[in-house]
Formats: C-alpha cells, sequence, structure tokens
C-alpha cells in the first residue's frame, strides 16, 4: 500500500502521515526533509540555495542518513529549502530515491506513508490513497508561530504569515512539480479541525479507498 499526503506547509499532513504509518505498520518518509537536507548541505558549503549547480549536486549525493540531522528543522533552513525545491533538476535528483523507498519500504513493511507536495502528482501518482491536506494561510501561520516559540525560537506573527504566503506562492507557481491537490486526491481542509478528527477522517477514506469490491448478490456484475 502506497499512501501519498500532499499539502502546504504547517497544514498538518506531516502529523497525520506519522500517525497513518503507526496506526497501519508502514514505512514513512517527509519527503520535505530530503530539500531541507539539501538546502542545509548548501548553505554549510557556503553556496547559495539558488545556484542550480551546486543543489543539484548536493541533491545527487543525498543520502537517507542526511535527514538525521538535527538542525532541518530551523525556519533559515526550511525558507532555503524552498528555494533548492524550486530547482527542476533537484526534484530530479530526489526523484528515484522518493520511489524507492515508496515500493520497496525498509524494514520489510508491506507499503509506505509518503508525505510532501508532489506526492500523488509526480512521485506516485499510482498511490492507493492519495490526500491533500490544507488550511488557510492564517491557520498555519498560527501553528507554525506557536512551533517556533516552542523551540526557543524568536517568531513575529505578521512575518509568519508573510512567509508563509511567500512560500506557498513559489511552491505554486514553480514550472517544475507544483504545489495543486491530485485529480484523485481527496481534500482535508483542516483550518477548525483538532488532529484527532483529522486523523479519524483519514482513515475513513483510506477504508473507503482501500475496501474490496463486493462479491455479494447485490454486486454489480
Amino acid at each position: 500500500m502506497i499512501i501519498a499526503i500532499d499539502g502546504p506547509s504547517a497544514a498538518g499532513k506531516g502529523t497525520l502521515a506519522r500517525r497513518l504509518a503507526e496506526a497501519l505498520d508502514l514505512a514513512y518518509l517527509d519527503t520535505g526533509l530530503l530539500y531541507r537536507a539539501v538546502a542545509a548541505k548548501v548553505l554549510e558549503s557556503g553556496a547559495d540555495p539558488d545556484d542550480a549547480e551546486a543543489a543539484a549536486r548536493t541533491a545527487a549525493a543525498l543520502a537517507l542518513d542526511d535527514l538525521a540531522r538535527p538542525d532541518l528543522r530551523d525556519e533559515r533552513i526550511a525558507q532555503a529549502a524552498s528555494r533548492v525545491a524550486a530547482i527542476p533538476e533537484v526534484r530530479t535528483a530526489l526523484l528515484d530515491l522518493q520511489r524507492r523507498f515508496a515500493h520497496t519500504p525498509p524494514g520489510g513493511k508491506r507499503g509506505a506513508v509518503l508525505d510532501g507536495r508532489d506526492i500523488g502528482t509526480v512521485v506516485c501518482p499510482e498511490a492507493d490513497v492519495k490526500l491533500f491536506v490544507t488550511a488557510s494561510p492564517e491557520a498555519r501561520a498560527r501553528r507554525r508561530h506557536k512551533e517556533l516559540l516552542a523551540r526557543g525560537e524568536t517568531s513575529i506573527y505578521p512575518r509568519v504569515v508573510a512567509e508563509m504566503r511567500a512560500r506557498d506562492a513559489r511552491d505554486s507557481a514553480r514550472a517544475t512539480a507544483p504545489l495543486k491537490p491530485a485529480a484523485d486526491a481527496v481534500v482535508l481542509d483542516t483550518s477548525e479541525m483538532d488532529p484527532d478528527a483529522v486523523f479519524r477522517a483519514a482513515m475513513d477514506i483510506i477504508a473507503a479507498r482501500t475496501a474490496p469490491p463486493s462479491s455479494g448478490p447485490d454486486a454489480a456484475p
């Protein structure tokens, strides 16, 4: 089973994806960390995140072990990751790694949950279940603002809103793999939902999408 979860930042897709993977005993990959790891390495080398050659070279050499860096959640890296992710050569370099994870999950798992921004449209268009998790920019900015403060980072809410809108614009307008729901994805707006409600809704969708066809007397011929 492959479950693809896409959506903008701070919509709750990561929390949902981890819970689904645990509940269904599937492997989990936060594909956004791939781009953050590339961005971190590019910044560490002194290169510009907009330098396509440096970013693509870094992406081609990336390994899953690189996702263990403790600084990948820093806001500076998050902003650089959005710029790195807009580079077509970077996305191409990371595509095979993501597909291998989905089709050959580690740990002998029977499937995988991947979350990101182009899983259902590009990485795994054949996924069994596709969810697009979203929320209003204001709701997402409140969540990110609270998260940053909890980590001890400086955060000013209006600035977080502005950065959120700018990142949404970059992710949606890029020429390669823009942020958008797959045609057959189920959209979940989490603006007014708590994590438990989102999880229950997702489990219901998965159950409906993966239920075997009826074979009873009322089944279609």
